[in-house]
């Protein structure tokens, strides 16, 4: 008699699937971010739909999202069933604001490379212009202008 349910995906197996070092796969379920089960021999073992959320994990970084963000997005998803196409659509869809952010930032990064970059050095004659006697350093380390939609 033929299994109504595919067999699961041990750790090395779901590694090759997803692309992914087994370290990290351990590490996504240490921080909740997928499940998994152990055979009877203790081994990890996966349901197959948990290549779909490492693969929402993995373009989730690429986009930029912290784990917490990316946890927070994938305790929207359904339990007990797989989710749909329409929930991943739900899902990815409330990337649109933090990535139209993070182009803007880079955007506003190319324009002003030339220019000042917002780290407070004086190493550029612009600098006395943009942060006259290094006020910008008295807030602290980096370049903290960049943060800023306004700053030139």
């Amino acid at each position: 008699m033929k299994s109504s349910s595919p067999a699961p995906l041990s750790i090395g197996q779901l590694a090759q699937r997803a692309g992914v070092a087994a370290s990290a796969l351990r590490f996504y379920e240490s921080e909740g971010l997928i499940a998994g089960s152990r055979s009877a021999g203790g081994h990890r073992q996966y349901p197959r739909h948990v290549l779909r959320r490492v693969a929402f994990i993995r373009a989730a970084q690429v986009v930029g999202l912290s784990l917490p963000q990316i946890k927070a997005a994938l305790a929207t998803l359904p339990e007990g069933r797989t989710p749909t196409k329409a929930d991943w659509a739900r899902l990815s869809a409330s990337w649109a604001p933090v990535l139209d952010e993070r182009i803007a930032a880079l955007q506003r990064l190319r324009d002003r490379l030339t220019g000042c970059i917002g780290c407070g050095c004086l190493s550029l004659k612009a600098c006395a212009l943009y942060n006259p006697n290094d006020a910008v350093g008295e807030s602290g380390a980096g370049p903290r202008l960049l943060d800023r939609p306004d700053a030139s």
